[in-house]
């Protein structure tokens, strides 16, 4: 690794990573494909997929004609990624362990492990851009808008956005099919992996209560009071749930049977006193935010953005950008304020802020 363009590719078993290896490839770098190892507690083939996973890097680097190092995070991601989600869903808010994965694991634990190996660059198959602009690195929305990831890479600042290539920056997810189907790599029609990669496919309830042991408490209507029901923990609920609660059957404030146009749904957890409030309909006021705060705030620049402009917010991955202002802002924490009133928001999940194409950087909602 001493020819001045190495770069490891984190391998992930999927077609977006592999096809970042063919294109740097294709590109002149030496390329160094490695294969993280995040998470052993119980890594059956029933839920978590990294021993096929692994098989496929193999091959795809078999393929390609690359090296592959196989490195165990698991220590790490431990000790900096899910402890914290634990401590977060203890204390009653829905944190996105992806968000910290990108800027403790990805783009930290592998990037040191990288540099270390004598490499100049890292590179992912992030749909995400960066660009240097004005003596600064910034990180950009993906072309493919559907499948753009700066939400989750938002924490990123600009050492490490220094060291890093996203060679799918400027495709769309067909394109990159496209791409290893002609290159022969049989991950071109592999699934994508989604859900939390420690716990798979697995539901989500049972995962948790394996480490959150369950606290019963009742279910309430937030309008009235009222008693509907009983929960086996406010930890395994979520702002805007609608799954899960059990309560289908209970009769509206009208005397009507709660159906599928008025579903109940979760819109305040009292931790103190351990009750879930739940609303019916989708459109319910209580759902509606119009302000929120946020704190654990992180810039890409390092600067932070000026007060009483216009932006653009998410304040979940899968949201269209909603314009809004900052109010105030400071070391700590900051207000926004939206122009159209945003649905669950949800303590424990990132805003993120945009500028057009651009990544601001953004914090957790408090």
């Amino acid at each position: 690794m001493t020819n001045g363009k190495t770069v490891v590719v984190g391998l992930s078993g999927g077609v977006d990573s592999a096809v970042s290896a063919l294109l740097l490839k294709r590109q002149g770098w030496n390329v160094v494909g490695l294969f993280m190892k995040n998470w052993e507690d119980d890594d059956s083939d029933e839920y978590c997929s990294s021993r096929q996973d692994l098989i496929d890097v193999m091959s795809v680097a078999d393929r390609i004609g690359i090296d592959v190092e196989v490195v165990n995070f698991a220590k790490e991601y431990k000790e900096r990624v899910f402890a914290e989600f634990l401590k977060e869903y203890q204390a009653g808010r829905t944190p996105n362990p992806d968000v910290l994965c990108n800027s403790e694991i990805k783009f930290r634990a592998f990037l040191d492990h990288a540099l270390a190996l004598g490499a100049d660059r890292i590179a992912t198959g992030h749909y995400a851009g960066v660009r240097e602009f004005n003596g600064e690195f910034q990180l950009l929305k993906a072309e493919d808008g559907t499948k753009d990831q700066s939400y989750f890479l938002h924490r990123l600042n600009q050492q490490q956005l220094a060291k890093t290539l996203f060679p799918l920056a400027d495709l769309y997810k067909r394109d990159v099919r496209k791409m290893a189907l002609e290159a022969e790599l049989h991950v071109a029609v592999k699934k994508d992996s989604t859900g939390i990669c420690f716990i798979g496919e697995r539901p989500f309830k049972e995962f948790l209560m394996r480490y959150l042991p369950p606290k019963k408490g009742e279910i309430r209507e937030l309008d009235s009071g009222r008693v509907l029901g009983e929960h086996d923990g406010l930890t395994y609920h979520t702002i805007g749930q609608r799954k899960g609660l059990h309560i289908g059957g209970v009769k509206d404030g009208r005397g009507a049977a709660s159906g599928e146009h008025d579903a109940w749904y979760v819109a305040k957890k009292d931790m103190a006193a351990n009750v879930l409030y739940v609303v019916q309909g989708h459109d319910h006021p209580a759902l509606f935010a119009d302000a929120l705060s946020a704190d654990q705030l992180s810039w890409v620049s390092g600067r932070a953005p000026h007060t009483h402009w216009v932006y653009t917010a998410k304040t979940r991955y899968r949201q269209a950008d909603a314009p809004c202002e900052v109010e105030r802002i400071d070391a700590q924490s900051c207000r926004i304020n939206f122009a159209e009133a945003q649905w669950a928001v949800t303590p424990g999940q990132s805003l993120v802020l945009y500028e057009s194409k651009v990544c601001l950087g953004g914090g957790i909602i408090a």
